[in-house]
C-alpha cells in the first residue's frame, strides 16, 4: 500500500509544565532543572527535525498532540508518535489493525549523563523500546517505509471482558487488575481454559496486591521488572504474574507462568473494589465484587515498524 497520508502524533512540547509557576521554578537543585531544561530542548528540536524532514518528502502531513486525540484514528496510511514508548502507547488505544505506527524516540538515554550524574539523581531518559527510529535515522527509516523496503510488524495486543462484554481498549503491553488502593489486599480466583471448551481443574486462589498479564512487547517493562521473563517480540503467547502473593503455600508455582493464543484466563474479583489498568495508566476500568474477567490474545494486532526489520533491510545491502 502506498503511503501517502499521515498523522504526526506528538508528546506535548514542554513536557514538564510543573518546571515554573509565577515565573519562579519548582525544582530547586540547579542540576535537575538543567537536566529536565535539556530534555524539553532535545524534544523541542526532534519534533522541528522531523517536521523538515517531513516536508520535503511526497507525503501529505499534518500533526496533533497526544493530548487532543480524542477519536480513533482513520483516514491515515501511517501514524509517526514523536515521543517514547509511552506515546506510541497512547496512539495504540486509537488504532485498529488497518493503520501502522513509526515511533521516533525524541529523547533517547545518554549513557555518559546517567553515568555522570548518578549519585545525585537517575538521569535516564527515553528507553525507546518500541521506537525503531531517532532524529538522527528518521529520514533512512522513512525512506524505507515510503518505498516500500520493510513492512510492519504484527504485534499481540491483550483483549479483555468485563462480564462477558468485550472492553473496548486493547493494551499493547499489559493489563494489571488490582484494588485502587495501593495498600489494599485484592482477592480474586483465576483459571486457564482452551477455546475448544476444556478449562483446567485447578482454580488458583488469591490474596496479593494484585494480577499483571502482559505481551511480548510488554514483557520487557513491568513484568521484567518484577522477576518474569522476556518473551519473542511477535509471540501471541501472554505472561501472568500474580503480585506479592500472601501465604500461596502449594499454588506457589502457579502465580506466574503464560497461556497460548488458543487460550483465555478467567479471573472471579471477590474484593469491594477493583480496578483493570491497561498499559500503565493509560485506561481504566472499574470492577467490584462478584465481577467476572476473561482475558486472552483475541485483540486486533498492532501492526508496528520495528527496528529489527530495519536492521534486516540494512544486511541485505
Amino acid at each position: 500500500m502506498a503511503i501517502r497520508k499521515l498523522l504526526l502524533l506528538l508528546k506535548p512540547i514542554d513536557p514538564y509544565p510543573f518546571l515554573q509557576s509565577g515565573g519562579v521554578s519548582l525544582i530547586k537543585n540547579p542540576q535537575v532543572l538543567k537536566y529536565l531544561e535539556s530534555r524539553c530542548k532535545v524534544h523541542r528540536n526532534a519534533i522541528n527535525v522531523c517536521q523538515e524532514i517531513l516536508n520535503k518528502k511526497a507525503v501529505e502531513w499534518k500533526p496533533i498532540s497526544r493530548n487532543d486525540l480524542s477519536n480513533p484514528i482513520r483516514d491515515v496510511d501511517m501514524v509517526i508518535t514523536v515521543g517514547g514508548d509511552g506515546t506510541l502507547l497512547h496512539a495504540s488505544h486509537f488504532l485498529d489493525d488497518s493503520v501502522p505506527v513509526l515511533g521516533v524516540n525524541s529523547d533517547p538515554t545518554q549513557a555518559h549523563e546517567v553515568e555522570e550524574l548518578s549519585d545525585q539523581f537517575d538521569a535516564s531518559r527515553s528507553t525507546g523500546h518500541l521506537c525503531a527510529a531517532t532524529v538522527e535515522n528518521f529520514e533512512q527509516v522513512l525512506d524505507d517505509i515510503l518505498y516500500g523496503r520493510v513492512v510492519p510488524s504484527k504485534v499481540s495486543r491483550i483483549s479483555v471482558k468485563l462480564n462477558t462484554e468485550p472492553l473496548l481498549s486493547h493494551a499493547l503491553n499489559d493489563v494489571l487488575i488490582a484494588h485502587p488502593c495501593p495498600a489494599a489486599v485484592s482477592r480474586f480466583s483465576f483459571k486457564i481454559k482452551n477455546k475448544d471448551g476444556y478449562t483446567s481443574p485447578k482454580t488458583v486462589n488469591c490474596r496479593s496486591s494484585g494480577l499483571r498479564l502482559c505481551t511480548a512487547a510488554g514483557s520487557t517493562a513491568a513484568m521484567l521488572s518484577a522477576g518474569g521473563f522476556v518473551m519473542p517480540m511477535l509471540s501471541r503467547d501472554l505472561q501472568f504474574m500474580v503480585r506479592e502473593p500472601i501465604s500461596p503455600g502449594s499454588a506457589a508455582t502457579l502465580m506466574h507462568s503464560s497461556f497460548k493464543p488458543d487460550q483465555s484466563m478467567d479471573v472471579n474479583w471477590y474484593s469491594d473494589h477493583g480496578t483493570i489498568y491497561m498499559d500503565g495508566c493509560q485506561v481504566r476500568y472499574n470492577v467490584q465484587l462478584g465481577d467476572t474477567i476473561e482475558i486472552s490474545s483475541d485483540a486486533p494486532v498492532l501492526n508496528v515498524f520495528l527496528s529489527q526489520g530495519f536492521s534486516q533491510v540494512r544486511s541485505r545491502y
